[in-house]
């Protein structure tokens, strides 16, 4: 069966995962980290793309993107895929493919999932057992919104401007989100629909996506089930 086109509109939160191909290392060392959010921050703001939220694994990364236009978010992750695989394969001495052909993609609805969607990103790193703390973790937007760095490249969702009328109330409120951290349903569910390519949200949120796209937005019924995969 032919897989489905990914789901790009306007203006509504994207959850973005590329993974590295057969689950090879997208970066090798804090050189390549750098290069690959230089190339994040680069291509997002030529493409019309503004960055809440990112995680840099070793073998994969996370992006919550918001698109200005229908094709904003597949410009930016083509030209990504074109200059930073140039510049790993460059500086390693190697050649071919470094991304997963097709990058993985969730429309979500920002009022039920948006936040959770930014402590799934940031807690990544300790699901992974890389740290205990996400303040451990160098490379994700953890370090920005607790407020223990500023990333001035990203760009913060009025979801995230409404827990606290100053700064230092918006990042404590933050941190209280990863602290409490997320249900075992709603973590599933997150990873599952990134995967998957499916939209995230409540029923009446997938009915009016649904007028604006011929896309299917939930899995079919019936027939054979599919096995899920492992969220990340």
């Amino acid at each position: 069966m032919a897989r489905l086109p990914r789901l790009t509109l306007a203006g509504y939160p994207h959850h973005i995962i590329q993974r590295g191909n057969n689950r090879q290392p997208i970066v090798l060392d804090d050189v390549d980290r750098t290069h690959l959010l230089e190339g994040i921050r680069t291509q997002a703001q030529t493409a019309g793309v503004a960055v809440h939220a990112y995680v840099l694994m070793d073998n994969h990364m996370h992006l919550l993107l918001t698109p200005q236009t229908a094709d904003s978010v597949p410009k930016m992750m083509q030209a990504l895929g074109r200059g930073y695989v140039r510049q790993f394969n460059r500086r390693h001495e190697r050649s071919g493919t470094l991304f997963e052909g097709r990058y993985r993609s969730a429309l979500i609805e920002a009022e039920r999932h948006l936040l959770a969607c930014m402590v799934y990103i940031d807690l990544n790193p300790v699901r992974a057992g890389m740290v205990a703390q996400p303040e451990d973790y160098l490379w994700s937007s953890y370090l920005h919104h607790a407020g223990f760095r500023r990333d001035d490249w990203l760009t913060p969702h009025p979801l995230y401007w409404a827990l606290g009328n100053t700064p230092f109330a918006r990042q404590a409120a933050y941190v209280e989100l990863v602290r409490a951290g997320l249900g075992e349903r709603q973590r599933v569910e997150i990873g599952q629909t990134a995967h998957s390519g499916w939209a995230l949200g409540g029923a009446d949120f997938v009915a009016d996506l649904q007028k604006r796209t011929r896309r299917r937005l939930t899995p079919a019924t019936a027939g054979r089930p599919r096995h899920a995969p492992q969220p990340e």
